[in-house]
Formats: C-alpha cells, structure tokens, sequence
C-alpha cells in the first residue's frame, strides 16, 4: 500500500517524499482513509509508529486554504501534552505542509501570551497547543467555532498530568457538529471515559496489542544495589561504547544528582525536566540530537516529544511510579521499524514495580545481573517486615470466606394467604 493509493493529494506527496517517507505504516495506512472520510477515530498505536503523519497529513489535505484571508477562523485544533512535544508536532506539521497554502500556529507555555495573539490575529488555519495556554487564549476571547478537526495526542499522558479539567472546559466551545480523533500509546479507563465524552460512534483503530510495546526493542534488566546505580550506568555506556544514550528518571532531583555523577566519571551529559527553560530544554535538546552530548537524563514529563532520529538505547535508571510510561520511555527507542536497546537498572525496592510493567505489557523481561556489580544478597528492604505482614492479612481474608446463609424452607413460608377481595359500591 503506498501514500497515493490511501488518497494523500500530490503536494502532501511531495513533501513526504522530500521527507523520506515511503511505505505508510500500519496505523496511517487505517487512519487516513478515516479521517478523509470524516470519521471519528479512537486510535491505540504505539509510540514510534508515525501517529503524527496518519493525523496530520488527511487533516492538512481537508483543511488547506484557499486564501489568505487575515479574518479566517481556525479550523482545527491539536492538543499535545508537553511543550516539546506540541513544537514536534508544529514542525512535523510545517514539512508537511512546505507546498500546501497553510497557515499554523504553535500555543504553549513558556511563550508570552499577547505575542501569540498577534500571529492568530494574522489568520491562522490550525493551532498545536498544550491544554493550558489553549484554555488561556479561549477565555481569552480566541473562538473555535469555525474547528472542524479536533485532535487529542498523546491523551493518555494528558490525563496522567492532570489535564483532564483543560480538556472538559475546551470541548465545549467547539461546535456541535466536528471530526474528533484521539490518539493513545496506552489503553487506560481514564481514555476509555473520556472517548465516550468526545467522541462520536468512532472507527477503532489498535495499530498493536493494547499496551504493548515495539517488537523491535531489545528489553533486559539489570539487577543491582541502589547505591551503586549510577557507577554501573557509567561503566554500561563506557564499557559497551553507547554513542547516544537516553537515560529516565523519576525525579528532577534524582536526575540533577545522576547527572553530578556521570560527569564525574567523564560523560558529557545534558539534562531535561521541569525547572529547566524552555530555551535551555531545546537547546540541550539540540546538543544531544547533533551529539554534542552523549547522555541525556529527562524526567517522564519533560520527555514527552522527544523525537530523536535512530536513537538507539534507552535506559531506566529508575522505573516510572505509573507503569503506562514504561511503554512511552522504551518507545523513544525502535521507532519506525528499527531495531532499538531498552534497559532497566533495578533495586530490591523494584522488583514489585518490574512485575507490574511485565503484566502489562504481557511479557516477561529477561533479568541478570553485570559481572562485578551483583546485589548484595544480604540486603533487606527496610519495610520487607510490614510487606510480608499485608501479605500474611491478604492471605487470611481470603481464607476466611463469608458464610453462605441457608434459607430453610418450611411448608409455612410455602403457604400462599388468599388476599381478601375489597368490597365495592355494587356489593
């Protein structure tokens, strides 16, 4: 199946070719049919399979301009959950587009809000924000009354932010009658709930297995002391010659203190999270890209929209607190079909969390330990005694079933009483 045959005008296909772009993948090859025809889609694909071109590239073909009228209304929205990933988006989106009459916008945080309105004020055709900065303009008078395409991506990590009451507000400023797509890496009841707000009899589309990850991905992980995490993340990208390495963390200050470490054994590294600035974010961002940095420590949140052409390895230094975003890290990695390394560095503290990653995702990751570098068999969890006594009352409850209450049935309770008959006016 080609780009052609799936209905893409040949100005969209020009551009894609200048991109490099040659067979659709799976998730493009279902959505854009869909999306040209109108319909809402409810999409499930892991991260890495061009989710980006199977909803931008059917809505720039609907939605190219005819003029460049100042007064144009916006006519489709895409909400993304991080600022880095909304930037992704809008570039993705500006290659797409390079022979189209297309005017976009990018609405984000970071950015002063008035510049921002002078560009909407030129006419704008869509708008990519984060659900803040697009509630802020909204309240602030800018109508999507005229939005035929609203996209939601990356939804289930806009809930897991908490943008589930940015996302309640703007909906109904929409018009009654649009297209809604939404896409999600992971299946949660959190999405589930919140396709049947917005969407309308939408076509499913599960480009893979419901929280899966990629084939291609090479998953292992590394049992090891805490302490010594961070001596054998070094020796790992040292000894094995990792050229690009993307490493997570689940704390800013965790990544800050990671970051001291591997600088102290000779690793030019960059960090991405919260507190940095976005200038300084992209700019890090731009030196591990061109790889003028070979390690980058981010934090979940600050990763999102981390589009890093054939990285090939990523590490947890710490698994994420929600296991849905073990799926989102691995997914920086093996993307578009190539061939990817994901590893896992985890403590005694972990291994509960390890298990919860492998029953959602459905397979067992393999576990071994580096030479040199073997947990020390005598260390205990500090609260192992309270973890074995919640086990030992689990196990109790479920002994003690409830008792069945037997109804004994007498020719009493069988008796049926003839009900006396109300007497009227003709008796």
């Amino acid at each position: 199946m080609s780009f052609e045959k799936l209905g893409v005008m040949k100005q969209l296909l020009g551009a894609i070719n200048d991109l490099g772009y040659t067979n659709p993948t799976t998730v493009q090859t279902r959505a854009i049919p869909l999306v040209l025809a109108k319909s809402d889609i409810f999409a499930t694909a892991q991260t890495g399979t061009g989710k980006t071109a199977a909803f931008g590239l059917p809505m720039i073909q609907r939605l190219r301009a005819n003029s460049e009228d100042e007064n144009r209304a916006i006519r489709g929205v895409i909400l993304s959950p991080t600022r880095e990933l909304s930037i992704q988006i809008y570039e993705d989106l500006q290659n797409f587009s390079k022979y189209m009459n297309l005017t976009i916008a990018l609405l984000v945080g970071g950015k002063d809000i008035e510049s921002q309105q002078k560009v909407l004020k030129k006419g704008v055709d869509i708008v990519i924000a984060t659900p803040g900065r697009m509630l802020e303009h909204a309240e602030n008078g800018l109508s999507l009354k005229s939005v035929e395409i609203f996209v939601l991506d990356e939804a289930d990590r806009m809930l897991d932010m908490g943008f589930v009451k940015e996302i309640r507000k703007i909906h109904p400023m929409l018009p009654k009658r649009h297209q809604t797509l939404l896409f999600s890496a992971t299946y949660s009841e959190k999405v589930r709930k919140l396709s049947k707000l917005i969407l309308t009899k939408p076509a499913f589309i599960e480009a893979s297995k419901k929280n899966s990850t990629v084939d291609t991905i090479n998953q292992k992980v590394y049992l090891v002391d805490r302490e010594r995490k961070a001596e054998l993340l070094a020796y790992i990208i040292g000894s094995r010659n990792f050229r690009q390495v993307l490493v997570f963390t689940r704390t800013k200050a965790s990544a800050d203190e990671l970051v001291l470490e591997l600088k102290k054994d000779g690793l030019k590294c960059g960090v991405i999270h919260g507190d940095k600035t976005q200038a300084n974010r992209l700019k890090t961002l731009n030196d591990f890209k061109e790889g003028k940095t070979r390690v980058l420590v981010a934090t979940d949140i600050a990763s999102r929209g981390l589009d890093i052409e054939h990285l090939p390895y990523v590490i947890n230094y710490e698994l994420p607190s929600i296991p849905e975003d073990y799926i989102h890290r691995v997914g920086r990695t093996g993307r578009a079909g190539r061939d990817g390394e994901a590893i896992s560095l985890i403590d005694i503290y972990e291994k509960h969390d390890i298990k919860e990653v492998e029953r959602l995702i459905g397979i067992k990751i393999p576990q071994e330990s580096v030479e040199g570098f073997e947990p020390d068999p005598t260390i205990r969890r500090k609260d192992e005694d309270e973890i074995k006594l919640k086990s030992e009352h689990k196990k109790q409850e479920k002994k003690r079933a409830p008792k069945k209450v037997v109804k004994i049935v007498t020719a009493k309770s069988l008796k049926v009483t003839k009900k006396k008959r109300k007497t009227t006016k003709r008796d």
